[in-house]
């Protein structure tokens, strides 16, 4: 080769690196490779992987409509709403013209009950395109959702007559016919939507589903299964016949149904999963735990399974065994974010909120949308005692996701301890919305309507969750919580035993009937009833700490310390049972016992202020008021608006030279939230005294005498301060009254030579 034809082809071939380099940089030649490797990854389900490739496309391009709109439909299938919102809302920013764009945000305004901006969207598309059937159908729903019913038929009239053909138009006219209880013809839409596409699987579930909501339990069957006839590998129509199976009550049948799928369907990993997920959404614990050790075994690799593993085990209490498998998830990538949000739920088990909060953080930081992570860091919150972050977290969570039903459960359980009756209200709805066939929250709409005094509403609701799960014990028994208050205490009885047919192991019936019994003043039935549950049900830890309460209230201590040191060795986290076996012990005057109880208690869970409380009171009854005053200053750091706490380090400091000024800002958080005690009227009435504002304690000192009369100590402080204010017969009144209440008064000696100096004057 001549050293001229061998330096042409050099020259070229460094051109032609040059070129091939440059186009392997050009970002509109890279934003392509993304969108359409994010195009192959959706294609086979990889929703979360085609995310990432349609955002490094729009990285390169952030005006690439197309990859914002495939990213919105990543986020639909992966059920991240907001995400979806955004990324729709960006699309018809940058191209107003995209229709699907336009009605895929009109459906999700629905969804989020912003009915009048789905409906402009949908006018929109239909300004510039009068028959887009998409758009029809979007208005018939809205109309629906607004109980415009009538509207909403005729628009999918409309739509039958421009797509007459279209099996999925009948489907959707059904549904809006069954909303406005068009029974007979919403069924004969249904049939028209099979007729029109016998080999259609949606349309035969959709019939199914029908059928299933009427009862007719045989004619849902029949549909569900034709549809594993025509489509055998398909996991849809499976998983309906077992759904069926489950609202008849029939477990084995639906287990069997599942069984038999996880055989039959090809082994990717959704489907080799059915049966564990299956057994963890029936309640099956053990058997989902069983399942997915078996699943990681065969399939060691696969980081679904593990991490559904890890969860299983943190939810098992098996921390040690979930942290292990986590760190491996970790290790591999220090960012995941499931593995950060399990690592976060362990300290969270472990009762290590603080150091859990900053790593749910840092999950956060990665996906700031996840609602798990929101949901699991108000746990966090709730735990340090930060009740206002924790709502936020779960309102987060729900904005995300309004169909969460953990965080929505949360929230309404938030909504009851705070008296909030409008968002336990609004949470109640959502989870109605979120899951029809739960009684969750039809039992919490119940409550907040009963506080609206509205009986006749809370009554429909409690029957409802009845109805919408007749194999759930949750509304037997809050149905047999209502029967109980209006005194009706024999429905009442059998409503609660209803439920504990349902689930032997529900604790709200086993209280309720062991309430009805005490009530009646018959503890005995309580103990015997107890003890036969008990017999079916012996490792219910909650079950032997209601049996030591009721032993408690008939004066057998010695076997109310057995039962309580049961519930204890059942469940090593059951608090109420370790705080009140100290107390037990305690009154059976083993004190040291007791001491060593409460301590405990304190070292597993530092952060119950109840722990630190009754060991102050028993160490300051025997006299050791500087440790008593050391443990409810810890019980106010771990939650400074306590008041029991609060009330008694402002009594002690105030008894015992303490700073005057600080006694008072206690006794101030005392009366707050205890606006209503003598206890906390006396403590801050004392402060006021000490602090020279005589009148301001009288007021509250007689407050706390009319409402205690019996208390020496309220009567001694009020003498007290009216002899500061010069009135004298007020002053030996009460000073008198004291004494007769108690002649061994700690103070007698000081009060008789004040009272002699009163007669004397």
């Amino acid at each position: 080769m001549t050293k001229s034809r061998w330096l042409r082809r050099l020259v070229a071939a460094v051109l032609t690196a040059i070129v091939l380099g440059g186009c392997s940089r050009d970002p509109n030649v890279m934003k392509q490779k993304y969108f359409q490797s994010g195009t192959q990854y959706f294609e086979k389900g990889k929703y979360r992987e085609a995310a990432i490739q349609y955002q490094n496309a729009i990285k390169l391009d952030p005006r690439y409509t197309e990859a914002h709109y495939q990213l919105a439909q990543c986020f639909l299938k992966m059920e991240l709403l907001n995400g979806a919102f955004t990324e729709l809302s960006r699309t018809v920013d940058l191209n107003p013209q995209n229709s699907k764009a336009h009605i895929d945000l009109g459906n999700l305004l629905i969804a989020a009950r912003e009915f009048e901006k789905a409906e402009e969207h949908a006018r929109l598309v239909l300004l510039r395109e009068p028959d887009n059937v998409d758009a029809h159908t979007l208005l018939a729903r809205v109309y629906a959702k607004q109980n415009n019913i009538q509207a909403s038929i005729n628009e999918m009239k409309t739509v039958l007559q421009l797509a007459p053909g279209r099996s999925g138009t009948y489907l959707t006219l059904a549904a809006v016919q069954v909303n406005a209880k068009q029974i007979a013809e919403a069924e004969e839409n249904f049939k028209k939507a099979v007729q029109l596409d016998p080999k259609s699987v949606p349309a035969l579930l959709a019939l199914g589903d029908f059928y299933l909501q009427q009862h007719r339990w045989s004619d849902a069957e029949q549909q569900y299964r034709r549809a594993i006839e025509l489509e055998p590998k398909n996991r849809p129509p499976r998983t309906a016949l077992a759904r069926l199976y489950l609202a008849q009550g029939q477990k084995a049948k639906a287990e069997q149904v599942v069984v038999e799928a996880k055989k039959a369907l090809p082994s990717d990993s959704e489907n080799y999963r059915m049966l564990g997920d299956f057994y963890f959404n029936t309640g099956q614990f053990d058997k989902a735990l069983s399942e997915y050790a078996s699943l990681y075994q065969e399939h060691p690799k696969d980081l679904r399974v593990k991490k559904n593993y890890v969860q299983l085990l943190i939810l098992g209490d098996r921390l040690d065994e979930a942290a292990r498998l986590n760190d491996e998830v970790l290790k591999a990538n220090a960012k995941d974010v499931d593995a950060l949000i399990y690592e976060g739920q362990i300290l969270n088990r472990q009762q290590r909120a603080n150091d859990a909060i900053p790593i749910f953080q840092a999950a956060l930081k990665t996906e700031p949308d996840n609602e798990v992570g929101h949901y699991n860091m108000g746990i966090a919150f709730i735990q340090v005692g930060n009740m206002a972050q924790a709502e936020s977290e779960w309102r987060e969570a729900v904005r995300i996701r309004p169909t969460m039903v953990a965080a929505q459960q949360a929230l309404a359980e938030l909504a009851l301890r705070k008296g909030d009756f409008e968002l336990l209200d609004k949470s109640a709805e959502q989870l109605i919305a979120g899951e029809p066939d739960s009684p969750s929250g039809y039992v919490f709409r119940a409550t907040a309507r009963l506080v609206r005094k509205d009986s006749a509403g809370a009554e429909a609701d409690f029957k409802k969750a009845t109805e919408v799960a007749p194999q759930s014990p949750k509304g037997y028994a809050a149905l047999g919580r209502l029967r109980a208050s209006q005194k009706r205490l024999s429905e009442a009885e059998r409503l609660y035993e209803q439920a504990l047919n349902r689930d032997p192991n529900y604790f709200d019936a086993m209280q309720g009937l062991v309430s009805i019994y005490m009530q009646q003043k018959q503890p005995a039935k309580a103990l015997a009833r107890l003890n036969a549950q008990i017999a079916k049900t012996p490792s219910n830890s909650a079950y032997y700490l209601l049996q030591g309460m009721v032993l408690i209230d008939t004066k057998d201590l010695e076997k109310a310390e057995a039962a309580l040191q049961k519930a204890g060795e059942l469940n090593k986290n059951n608090f109420d049972a370790l705080l009140l076996l100290a107390k037990v012990q305690n009154l059976r005057g083993s004190v040291d016992q007791a001491v060593a109880g409460y301590e405990h208690s304190i070292q597993i869970n530092p952060r119950d202020v109840r722990s630190y409380v009754l060991l102050g009171t028993l160490e300051e009854s025997r006299g050791n008021w500087q440790k008593a005053q050391a443990l409810y200053q810890k019980a106010m750091q771990a939650e400074p608006d306590y008041p029991v706490a609060a009330n008694n380090l402002a009594y002690l400091l105030l008894e015992h030279g303490g700073n005057p000024d600080v006694a008072l800002s206690y006794a101030q958080v005392a009366r707050r939230g205890m606006p209503d005690t003598p206890n906390s009227a006396d403590t801050l009435a004392w402060a006021y005294y000490q602090k020279g504002a005589y009148a301001l304690a009288i007021d509250l000192l007689e407050e706390a005498v009319k409402k205690a009369p019996q208390n020496p100590t309220y009567h001694y402080h009020l003498g007290l301060a009216y002899l500061k204010t010069n009135k004298r017969a007020q002053a030996k009144e009460h000073l008198e009254r004291a004494l007769q209440i108690n002649p061994k008064y700690p103070h007698a000696d000081e009060i008789r030579k004040a009272v002699s100096e009163l007669a004397g004057g």
